[in-house]
């Protein structure tokens, strides 16, 4: 039978999961959660019915109702996906799992305290895209199938969890929340508690997320509210840093249409969190390292903001599609910033956006299908892919329809475009059918196939034009001579600005242009992790190691791989030594702890290619 999705066992012709009902004890002593899950189908199944694990380990799999045991297979494991989980079905529409998870699960990180702000507890939290939530439960672990959950998570009662649905309380465990789960202690032991969540809106299940800690929490706005550890500095300086969210979130309805979601909570996790942000609804995820102290880290939530609507409402059908998602978020965020933060900090973000596609297609220079909207990934593990162009290309495509039809009319197109497709995930020719059906003749004027299909940057792609992006990247330009920008020339700017300067300097520099430079503005030594490590990246490639402390420092403190991701490629491939390698190689034996798993697998796929 068809496989619904290359990076799943879900067949095309089997039925689809309507609801899981999920119970979950959280052991941190062992970092692992055992579980049951109870699955309730959209029509009664005949037959074998396949479900996507990850290093899960199947205690046993009952009818509810008759409480007999259902016969099932567990595949050896596919390096990508995992593991097929075949249980026989006669005419079930239910049916109960029981399972544990594995220490090495790829969705969770679990904490130990001292990898916490507070060091005081432990920590764990889920990252499930791209197809990581089967480490988590087994499911259908693709976007083309959306599911709604209700969910017990039984923890220790010094400690509390959000999670990606409502919360519905807390509690005192009762015996029948445990639905057979095999727990190493009694459910309802003293100290544990339970708390309790509902998602009644369809999501896909890379969208279920949940963390356990001692968190606390500031009220930033009527629909938003800030969570981290309980650590007074913490929350303080990220409710002060996005203050304005409910400023954004109604320019978000006014260019899209209702917020469908009701809250728009956010979670600031510890260093490691691989991403810059999740969009888990109702619960952003948030690096600290979007806690800038300046509110320039709002843009990462003016993204995630922008996916309650693009991505979350309507979904890619896979990741082969996954520009649906992130090329329309990253064009909605920056039609958000501009509206609340001006047209030039939105051009900024477009230049440095520009830069980092250059880029992305120069490392895919021996792999054009990944520089393509819509790629082949059959075989293809989603992490090692993840880049730019999705975003990027994406972006720039709609831009470049904008500019055809004009504003206008393309809000009107993209407002009509999410009430008739929310809630539901398609794919690239759905969109297109679409766009030429509402713009009739865009694919007279717009070569829509070169966009969607063709490789590399499209020659009717568009460099930002605006006054600050230029006047940056011609000072950039102008280092090479030795030119340094004066203190009156740099005066008011932001890590934005240093970002895209920094990114636009020539390669063929001298280690000692860099740490003059260094020694006037102080660049490696910003708190702005986007400034610092566009410095250390430039400075490592020069093979000056007289950073390589500031570059150990950064490694070991943050997980975040838009920073691990060009350091230790950089280190391996531009340093051009063997001390680099050897550095690289060093570090990472000594942080790879303190990473996610995510993050672990990407260090690791640099050096394989490149060691």
């Amino acid at each position: 039978m068809a496989a619904l999705d290359p990076h799943s066992f879900t067949k095309a012709s089997q039925t689809r999961t309507k609801h899981v009902s999920l119970s979950l004890y959280v052991d941190f002593s062992s970092s692992t959660i055992h579980a049951s899950v109870l699955f309730r189908l959209e029509k009664p199944h005949q037959g074998p019915f396949s479900l996507d694990t990850r290093s899960l380990t199947i205690h046993g799999v009952i009818d509810p109702t008759s409480r007999a045991s259902l016969p099932f297979t567990l595949s050896s494991p596919d390096p990508i996906k995992g593991s097929e989980l075949s249980v026989t079905l006669s005419d079930h529409s239910s049916f109960l799992i029981t399972y544990s998870t594995s220490p090495s699960s790829s969705a969770l990180q679990w904490l130990l305290p001292p990898q916490t702000f507070a060091k005081s507890h432990p920590f764990v939290y889920t990252q499930c895209q791209a197809i990581h939530a089967r480490s988590v439960f087994p499911c259908q672990d693709t976007p083309a199938v959306r599911i709604c959950y209700s969910a017990r998570l039984n923890i220790p009662s010094e400690l509390s969890a959000v999670m990606a649905a409502r919360h519905v309380q807390r509690r005192s465990p009762k015996n029948d929340d445990a639905l057979d789960v095999a727990t190493p202690s009694p459910w309802c032991a003293e100290g544990r508690v339970v708390e309790e969540f509902e998602m009644e809106q369809s999501v896909p299940p890379y969208l279920f997320a949940f963390a356990v800690g001692a968190l606390g929490n500031r009220e930033v706005g009527p629909r938003t509210r800030v969570y981290a550890e309980d650590v007074a500095a913490v929350l303080d300086s990220a409710a002060a840093e996005f203050a304005g969210t409910e400023d954004m979130i109604r320019e978000g309805e006014r260019l899209f249409g209702p917020y469908d979601w009701e809250r728009f909570d956010l979670l600031v996790l510890p260093p490691s969190f691989p991403y810059g942000g999740m969009e888990n609804p109702r619960m952003v995820f948030l690096t600290p390292t979007v806690v800038k102290g300046d509110a320039t880290g709002a843009q990462v939530v003016a993204h995630e903001l922008a996916h309650s609507w693009t991505g979350n409402l309507i979904t890619n059908k896979t990741n082969e599609h996954f520009w649906l998602n992130e090329g329309f978020t990253t064009y909605a965020e920056r039609r958000i910033v501009e509206a609340v933060q001006g047209e030039q900090r939105a051009a900024l973000n477009i230049g440095i956006g520009w830069r980092g596609l250059n880029e992305d297609v120069e490392r895919f220079k021996d792999n054009l299908e990944f520089t393509k909207l819509k790629n082949n990934q059959e075989g293809i593990d989603p992490d090692d892919v993840y880049s730019q162009v999705p975003y990027e290309k994406g972006f720039q495509f709609l831009w470049r329809i904008e500019r055809q039809v004009g504003r206008q009319a393309f809000d009107e197109f993209l407002k009509k475009y999410i009430a008739t497709f929310k809630f539901q995930s398609i794919d690239t020719e759905t969109f297109l059918d679409f766009l030429k059906a509402n713009i009739p003749g865009i694919e007279n004027k717009i070569d829509l196939v070169l966009w969607t299909e063709g490789t590399g940057i499209p020659p009717d792609a568009h460099e930002p034009d605006s006054t600050i992006y230029k006047l940056i990247v011609s000072l950039a330009n102008e280092f090479i001579n030795g030119r340094m920008p004066r203190e009156d020339e740099v005066a008011g700017w932001q890590g934005q600005e240093w970002e895209l300067y920094l990114d636009n300097l020539p390669k063929s520099i001298e280690a000692s242009q860099l740490v003059d430079l260094d020694s006037r503005y102080k660049l490696s030594g910003s708190k702005d992790y986007e400034v610092k490590v566009a410095f250390l990246r430039r400075a490592i490639s020069c093979g000056c190691k007289t950073y390589y402390n500031e570059v150990e420092k950064t490694l070991k403190g943050v997980g975040r791989m838009k920073y691990l991701r060009p350091l230790y490629t950089a280190l391996v491939k531009d340093g051009g030594n063997e001390d680099g390698k050897v550095f690289a190689k060093t570090l990472f034996s000594e942080a790879r702890e303190c990473y996610h798993p995510i993050a672990q697998g990407v260090v690791e796929a640099i050096f394989s290619k490149h060691l």
